[in-house]
């Protein structure tokens, strides 16, 4: 261990059991790495360690420097209600990740033996544990050790605040009526209660999800400060509103993507692809610029089988090219076998036959097509991570919120940013192929709205290269945040 190392200490990440939280942090400790001689150790229960080392053993260096190290925290699901071996929400049905939420907590003591080793084998405290904002009770951890507590939101500032202000205040409980404001927000901002997932609409206090996210939530905004995976330029009122809500430092450090070695590995999203990246690459390359929608709801999200046949319908009736990520629908096992049902009778066949339509199973090379010349917009969930790698790729969105944060995000992009439609919201709305080509049509028309959508988009993807960039003494505002972050963690008297 480098000696440079040794003085400034260690600092301990501990995300969210969840493919979209273990990226996130993976990204940011390659940037503290980057800009700092700091030994940090990234904390989680075994399989989500186990999928850490795989993502990265590729480039792994000896030199201290680029090394993470990994630690397992000791967990067993099946003491908690839930499947052997599931320690993530990946393959987890929808009704069980409140018990995985729930049962984060059983981290807390392997959690403080870490601590207790580190501080023992360094001869004083990590200088800093970076949590999850869903891990509030990592809080009361550092506390009691002395040590500063970071909170990291893996989401943007606006969807964020939107999530834990509702979670926080259950405005819409407060209201008969279906529109309702949200504290933190501006009075004239109103809010609807199609934007709430049902287990957030339901929630009354007492339920399982409130008994979690209020509490850890609380806790969060008691930690030290936040990281928040956003540009500053690309929200500039969502994290004003953060802040204020927060009364507590913000720094931007995004957009925090997958490292080079995730790009087209099958580590990506934890599954196998479903098409080669150079068949993927190939069937683009025949395809005119910004003519392709590329269709995908994440890796663990699906639509339902009636808005299923109504998408498929749409795209049809469209004439546009598309590219799309297929799962079997909500209700159904979701890394099980698609059957041809789900689809209009010869869907897949004509798609094929014309070269319109290119269906992958369960997973595709989302960087590898969003980055493509002809890829002209994204029929997306809008979580974040995928929000974050289209725009970079100055591609605009067309909008269908599943769960979590998502319509917070459309919601955001459509109205401050101006680079979304919207189709639809959550797996219990009813549409025809009819609404699904008017969207289309309006997100790709070359002149009129889908130009003003992508001339947006490309300002936006230029925000986000100069934040993240430095020349010489100029520094790009996320390079700048995370300098300040080591600067003031070192000197903790500024916190």
């Amino acid at each position: 261990m480098a000696e440079a190392a040794k003085k400034k200490g260690y600092i301990v990440m501990v995300p969210f059991m969840a493919h979209g939280h273990l990226i996130p942090f993976l990204a940011l400790a390659r940037q503290i790495q980057q800009r700092s001689d700091l030994n940090i150790t990234i904390a989680n229960t075994p399989l989500n360690i186990q999928y850490l080392r795989s993502a990265i053993s590729n480039t792994q260096t000896i030199s201290s420097r680029n090394h993470i190290h990994l630690a397992e925290l000791s967990y067993n699901s099946a003491q908690h209600g839930l499947p052997p071996n599931i320690e993530n929400t990946e393959k987890l049905p929808l009704g069980d990740i409140d018990k995985l939420f729930l049962s984060s907590h059983s981290l807390e003591a392997p959690l403080r033996s870490l601590i207790a080793q580190i501080t023992k084998q360094e001869g004083h405290p990590p200088l800093c544990i970076i949590s999850d904002v869903f891990l509030g009770w990592v809080r009361n951890v550092a506390k009691s050790c002395g040590i500063i507590n970071i909170a990291f939101t893996t989401c943007g500032a606006y969807g964020t605040l939107a999530y834990i202000s509702i979670w926080s205040n259950l405005p819409h409980r407060k209201t008969d009526s279906d529109d309702f404001y949200v504290p933190g927000f501006p009075q004239s901002y109103r809010f609807h209660r199609t934007q709430l997932h049902r287990y957030l609409r339901e929630a009354d206090g007492t339920d399982d999800w409130s008994r979690f996210f209020p509490p850890q939530i609380a806790l969060s905004m008691k930690s030290d400060g936040w990281i928040c995976n956003t540009v500053q330029e690309i929200e500039p009122l969502g994290l004003q509103l953060l802040r204020n809500y927060l009364q507590l430092p913000v720094w931007t450090v995004g957009p925090l993507l997958p490292p080079a070695e995730l790009k087209g590995s099958k580590h990506r999203a934890g599954k196998e692809p479903g098409i080669a990246t150079e068949a993927c690459m190939e069937w683009l390359d025949l395809k005119d610029e910004n003519s392709v929608v590329y269709i995908c709801f994440g890796s663990q999200n699906t639509i339902s089988a009636s808005q299923m046949m109504a998408l498929a319908e749409g795209l049809e009736e469209s004439g546009k090219a598309f590219i799309w990520v297929i799962r079997p629908p909500f209700g159904f096992d979701m890394n099980g076998e698609f059957r041809e049902e789900w689809l209009p009778k010869g869907f897949e066949e004509r798609m094929k036959d014309t070269k319109r339509g290119l269906l992958v199973r369960k997973w595709g090379p989302q960087l590898e097509i969003l980055s493509h010349r002809s890829t002209g917009v994204f029929l997306s969930h809008c979580g974040w991570n995928s929000v974050l790698e289209s725009l970079g790729n100055g591609v605009p969105l067309i909008g269908w919120p599943l769960a979590a944060e998502q319509a917070y995000n459309v919601k955001m992009l459509v109205e401050e940013l101006g680079v979304a439609v919207e189709l639809t919201r959550t797996v219990e709305s009813v549409i025809c192929g009819d609404e699904v080509k008017k969207v289309i049509d309006v997100a790709m028309d070359p002149e009129g709205k889908g130009k003003e959508m992508k001339e947006k988009a490309n300002e936006i993807a230029e925000h986000m290269r100069i934040a993240t960039t430095q020349r010489g003494e100029e520094k790009g505002s996320s390079v700048r945040a995370m300098d300040d972050f080591i600067r003031t963690i070192l000197s903790s008297k500024d916190l």
